[in-house]
């Protein structure tokens, strides 16, 4: 199944290029409910609704370095830390954007805003304290996760160790399409993964690429304690901005276009646009930051 949230908050499952309307407040509440929901209905054309963020979960468990190739990959350009795995924070759900919608850059915070395709896991069941064994059974569906990053402001982060602020600014947490449901996915560990930016693929890896397998993630976070609905990140992939030869030319701008692909999940899409563009105003300053990190 294909769970959408479209319009103004009104939960759906796709049935090709149809919305059936489930009878359900959100998607939080489908799972929640287990599933057990009925249709109200009514259907929409899809070509006819806008689709929203699939959900908004109460808890977002961030993972980073899952990847080995990210890690080699900014060790081969000298970024100023080491992303291995076992780097994990909670990420700001307010941030959170569906498909379509602004990344908005502001420009009085980072010059460094770069791109990081991942898979999120939907857990359907609460729980807390179980094995990698277990974790199946928890385990409701997936979706595509642009993990927008300024990574001048990051830089500085890591030096403690920890980096939140940098991946957690209002609409640097774009999710989507659609969520799909563990059953239409044969192995979550074979999907093959592609990030492009005006159309030129700057990311492609494969999910068979992570070193921490899913269950293994799931059941890692499981003592900070599960509700329904809540979402993991399994890591991005090679080939973010930071890593290239040139940052600066490959860094999103205003009037980018980013679309992120996983197989069988779907295109998830997002122009980057200015403060003023999304707006209508002139972008508040930022010196309140200049103590912690100096001028970014």
């Amino acid at each position: 199944m294909k769970l959408v949230t479209f319009d103004d908050g009104l939960v759906g499952r796709l049935d090709g290029e149809t919305v059936v309307e489930l009878d359900v407040p959100t998607t939080r509440a489908f799972f929640e409910r287990d599933g057990q929901v009925g249709e109200t209905g009514r259907t929409f054309a899809l070509a006819e609704v806008r689709l929203r963020a699939p959900i908004v979960p109460k808890k977002f468990f961030h993972t980073a370095g899952n990847f080995r190739e990210h890690h080699e990959d900014l060790v081969r350009v000298d970024w100023s830390h080491p992303v291995n795995k076992g780097i994990v924070f909670f990420q700001n759900v307010d941030a959170i954007i569906g498909p379509d919608e602004p990344v908005v850059y502001p420009a009085n915070l980072t010059r460094e805003l770069d791109y990081e395709l991942e898979l999120a896991v939907v857990i359907g069941k609460p729980g807390r304290f179980f094995s990698a064994e277990q974790a199946a059974e928890h385990i409701a569906g997936y979706l595509v996760f642009n993990d927008i990053t300024a990574r001048d402001i990051q830089r500085k982060e890591m030096e403690s160790g920890v980096f939140s602020f940098s991946k957690a600014i209002e609409t640097f947490c774009p999710i989507g399409p659609y969520i799909v449901t563990a059953d239409e996915i044969g192995d979550p560990h074979d999907l093959d993964m592609e990030l492009r930016v005006n159309g030129d693929v700057r990311q492609k890896s494969n999910t068979s690429r992570m070193s921490v397998s899913i269950p293994q993630l799931v059941a890692y976070h499981s003592p900070q304690i599960y509700s329904a609905g809540d979402l993991i990140t399994t890591g991005t992939i090679a080939g973010v901005a930071a890593s290239t030869a040139d940052p600066f030319a490959n860094y999103l701008r205003p009037g980018d276009v980013v679309e992120a692909e996983i197989e069988g999940l779907g295109i998830l899409r997002n122009p980057v646009v200015s403060w003023q563009d999304a707006y209508g105003t002139a972008e508040p300053p930022a010196e309140w930051g200049h103590p912690l990190w100096g001028r970014v």
